[in-house]
Order: C-alpha cells, then sequence, then structure tokens
C-alpha cells in the first residue's frame, strides 16, 4: 500500500463469496428496514467553516419551508402508509425535534417505531469539532430520546452524515452498538472499535430518497420500480446468505402527494411478497449479535 494511502481499519476486507451464511427468522431472505428521517432544519444556523448548511444565503426561507412540509403535512403520509402495511420505522431523529415538535415523535413512538440518533439538528455539523463537543452531542441524544419516549438509543447515523475520526469510537463507549453510517455491505458486518462493539446495519444512498429526487431525478414510478428492483435482486441472493434492504426516507420527499402512491405499491410488495423479514434496525443487530457476530468477528 502506498504511502498516504492507508486504510483506516474500520472493517477488514472479507469478500461476498465465502462468508459465513447468515439465516434470518422464518427462513426470510432478506430484512427489509425502513429508515425515516425525522429531522429539523435551522432556517439561520450557525456558520460551519467546512461547510455550508444551505445553498443560498440565510435565512434560506425556501429550503427551511420545503422540508418543514415534513413535520406538518407529510410525515402523516409516510406513516400511514408504513403502518398500513406492517413496516415499523427505525427512526433516524434530528433529536431537538422532541422539543420543536413533540406531537410528531409522539406519534412515532405510539407506532411502536425504534429511534436512533441523527444529531442535534441536520444543519448543524461534526466537522471541526473537538472531543468534548462530540460527547456533548452524543450525551444530549441519548438523555432527550429517553426523555421524550423512553427508549434508549442504540444505533447512530452522523447528522448530516458528517463525521470525525473519532465518532465509532465513541458512539461505542458510550454503549451504542449499532452504526448507519458505512454503506460499504449489503449485510451487517462487525466494526472495529477502541471498547465495546458495534456492528454496521447497511443504510443506502443509492435508493435514499434524497438521492432518488435530487441526485438522480427521478420520478415517482422510476423511484418505486428501483426500490423493487432493490428488494428482487436482494431477496434472490438472500437464498444463499441473508442479505439487508434499507429504504432511507424523507417525508418532506416521499409525502408529497404525488409520490406516495407508487411508494405504497412497493411497501405492498414487499409485504406480500413473503420473503422479506420486515424488522426495525435493533432486532436485525440483535439477531447478528446472537446469531453471527462472534464467527464473522473472530473469523476477520
Amino acid at each position: 500500500m502506498r504511502e498516504g494511502e492507508a486504510d483506516p481499519g474500520l472493517y477488514d476486507f472479507v469478500p461476498w463469496r465465502g462468508r459465513p451464511k447468515i439465516t434470518w427468522p422464518g427462513g426470510k431472505k432478506v430484512a427489509v428496514w425502513v429508515a425515516p428521517n425525522l429531522e429539523y432544519y435551522e432556517i439561520d444556523p450557525p456558520a460551519n467553516p467546512n461547510r455550508k448548511s444551505w445553498t443560498k444565503p440565510h435565512p434560506d426561507v425556501v429550503g427551511f419551508a420545503h422540508r418543514d412540509h415534513s413535520n406538518r403535512v407529510s410525515h402523516w403520509r409516510m406513516a400511514e402508509a408504513m403502518s398500513k402495511y406492517g413496516f415499523p420505522g427505525s427512526v433516524s431523529l434530528s433529536v431537538a425535534l422532541c422539543q420543536h415538535h413533540p406531537e410528531i415523535v409522539k406519534d412515532a413512538n405510539e407506532r411502536g417505531w425504534e429511534f436512533f440518533s441523527h444529531g442535534i439538528y441536520n444543519t448543524r455539523y461534526t466537522y471541526g469539532m473537538d472531543e468534548a463537543q462530540e460527547r456533548a452531542i452524543i450525551e444530549d441524544s441519548i438523555r432527550t430520546v429517553r426523555e421524550a419516549t423512553g427508549q434508549t438509543i442504540r444505533g447512530w447515523l452522523a447528522p448530516a452524515l458528517t463525521h470525525t475520526p473519532r465518532t465509532l469510537d465513541l458512539i461505542a463507549e458510550y454503549g451504542l452498538d449499532y452504526t448507519c453510517d458505512l454503506y460499504h455491505d449489503d449485510q451487517p458486518q462487525p466494526v472495529k472499535v477502541k471498547q465495546g462493539r458495534l456492528v454496521s446495519i447497511p443504510y443506502s444512498l443509492e435508493v435514499n430518497d434524497h438521492y432518488g429526487f435530487f441526485v438522480y431525478n427521478m420520478s415517482p414510478r422510476d423511484y418505486a420500480d428501483t426500490l423493487i428492483r432493490q428488494y428482487e435482486r436482494l431477496a434472490e441472493e438472500g437464498e444463499e446468505s441473508g442479505t439487508v434492504m434499507c429504504i432511507p426516507l424523507h417525508a418532506y420527499l416521499i409525502g408529497q402527494p404525488h409520490r406516495i402512491g407508487p411508494f405504497a405499491e412497493v411497501l405492498r410488495h414487499i409485504a406480500e411478497d413473503g420473503r422479506a423479514w420486515i424488522a426495525c434496525a435493533g432486532e436485525i443487530a440483535d439477531h447478528y449479535y446472537e446469531h453471527h457476530y462472534a464467527e464473522a468477528a473472530h473469523g476477520a
């Protein structure tokens, strides 16, 4: 390996072929989890020298108001479609939402959804933080979610997908046991941390509705077709060893009136197919820890 190209050593390279077989409960082939990002974006956030919160000058009324549709209207459309077809949410939560819009958090909690942290605000980034600042975010997340929902968070998705080199070590130190911040695999994998234990639960950028609509410029039907093709391939490969499909959502995108119909058809398709274990991220982590983690960690 050339100088300056060192592997960060977060996980071992384990090729797809020849891995120990993963099995899911009930003989299911693919674990499917839905990750609604319940977020709060500040209209005029403090500046981070490494990245602008909005592309337009602050205050960005358009960006803020577009995303505010999630908490006023489209959360309810998204959540009702998920509940109709038996999909619990594993919530990537901007924990400040617990104070700004507790009604949304209460609704998700009453639906039996699981919560993990997506930072305090999605307009405040981890870039450049010192260790004390990053610890404060983790401690705030644990405390705030516990007070609002009674749940103790187990997972982490960094705010706006921003990190420091110490992020994964710190969340494991605080007792969190899964991360959604590694997009490197279609199965859970052990993550190397200084203390505690941590697994990566596959999240997705490719079938994230943000990428679908903002980056790839998909129509609602195109996005629905993409989800079905993702599901079908992972279910087929899951015949050999269990796979994971994550559907990351943002209500202000998927919950728009012209998009919710095709998305609901995707949920119906997966629910009726019979090969999917429809689960929360924590359930996937629990099963992996109980049945597969030791072999994967010791064999790596």
